[in-house]
């Protein structure tokens, strides 16, 4: 459907039809984003293969969106701006090839696969998985499913407010968007392609942003082979990451915004994408890994709040981007959106405080925990309850057990 969607919008008529064919893409487009943080978590059970994994994800996801302003900058001034939607066409049916291939990843339904294969290869076998047993009618789906996310957003302050962190960092990233043709085309004349150039520092800071990431994973692994009482915490595991991102964050807005100036290379203002691309990496591998570790199972419905907030944000703040810089100046808008950002950096330290107490008191967490127990149970009894299946109990047995990655 994204692609249908993207090829109507290389061949939309008007504007109106763009803006309605631009919200279908988003919509498709938005299912990845949203799924990958659980398919991570249904693959890797050790935390540091997880949040590694997780981060290369996310070191990627960031160039999509730098390399459009490139790529549609040098289109409307050579080939037209058409060429970038069929450009975005191209580059998903590439894509297209390998998502065909990958398996499914969600252990319930590898496990109701497993005990269909089982009934055909045995018709006498009464053998079912734990989900085949639990009603799924509409009503049970979207009471339970459909508002997972909305529920964790009101009712979970760990999700809560790495909501709204990462939705303000999220809007100031595609605020740079409109801030870099100010800056770039009004103050220093640079041309729309040239332009999208200047983002390319942004990022290197995000590549930057691997060796840090590795480098704390290695440092923390060694702690906990030593057993440091601070290493077995579990916010010790993806907080500290934060630590460093905020600051460099927020140093990157106040860089940019007092060194645009027109006696003042352009290379200056251009250069603070370095410690940008690296604190809004960062932020995002910290914060997001540690929704996935905190949630686990439940981590897709985290990440779901969490893009959702996040979208929103990225489609309202960027409106005021223009009138913003016109009423505050280069220097003032920077500024304020260095202050919120600034105020936001306090976020991962109560984490660190608290996180235990919050995890604690949290009812998906509690409920994460016993179905931990439940799955140990299971695993327990799994192999008694493969010869009773084969023996032909009447009374049917149901697979319940996890499966290992």
């Amino acid at each position: 459907m994204f692609m249908i969607w993207t090829l109507a919008c290389a061949v939309a008529p008007s504007w109106p039809a763009i803006l309605v064919f631009r919200f279908l893409v988003g919509a498709f487009a938005s299912a990845p984003i949203a799924i990958v943080a659980g398919i991570i978590a249904d693959v890797y059970g050790d935390p540091k293969t997880r949040g590694r994994a997780m981060s290369w994800f996310m070191a990627t996801t960031v160039f999509g969106p730098l390399f459009a302003p490139i790529i549609s900058g040098f289109c409307s001034i050579t080939i037209g701006w058409r060429w970038a939607f069929w450009i975005a066409l191209i580059y998903a049916g590439v894509s297209l090839i390998p998502l065909v291939f990958l398996p499914e990843t969600y252990a319930p339904v590898l496990l109701t696969q497993r005990a269909a294969k089982i009934r055909k290869a045995d018709p006498t076998a009464k053998v079912y998985a734990a989900a085949e047993l639990e009603p799924r009618d509409f009503k049970q789906v979207a009471s339970v499913v459909l508002t997972r996310p909305l529920r964790m957003l009101m009712t979970e302050l760990i999700v809560a407010a790495t909501c709204l962190y990462l939705a303000l960092v999220y809007a100031i990233f595609y605020m740079s968007f409109q801030a870099y043709s100010i800056i770039f085309q009004d103050v220093y004349g640079l041309s729309p392609g040239a332009t999208g150039l200047c983002f390319l520092p942004i990022g290197g800071g995000a590549l930057l942003s691997l060796p840090i990431f590795f480098a704390y994973d290695h440092f923390l692994a060694r702690a906990r082979t030593r057993n440091a009482a601070w290493a077995q915490r579990e916010e010790a595991r993806r907080l500290p990451l934060a630590f460093l991102a905020g600051p460099l964050f927020v140093l990157s807005l106040f860089w940019l915004g007092w060194s645009a100036k027109p006696n003042v290379t352009f290379v200056a203002p251009m250069l603070a994408g370095l410690p940008f691309g690296m604190g809004f990496q960062l932020i995002f591998m910290s914060l997001l890994n540690y929704l996935t570790d905190a949630y686990e199972i439940f981590a897709a419905s985290a990440n779901a709040a969490a893009s959702s907030c996040r979208s929103v944000f990225a489609v309202i703040l960027p409106l005021a981007t223009a009138h913003m810089f016109e009423q505050l100046g280069i220097s003032g808008a920077c500024s304020l959106l260095g202050g919120l950002s600034a105020l936001m950096c306090v976020i991962p330290f109560i984490f660190f405080w608290k996180g235990e107490r919050l995890r604690a008191g949290s009812k998906f967490c509690m409920a994460l925990r016993e179905k931990k127990l439940e799955m140990e149970r299971n695993a327990e009894e799994e192999q008694r309850k493969r010869d009773r299946a084969k023996a032909g109990s009447n009374g049917g047995v149901a697979i319940t057990s996890a499966i290992q990655s």
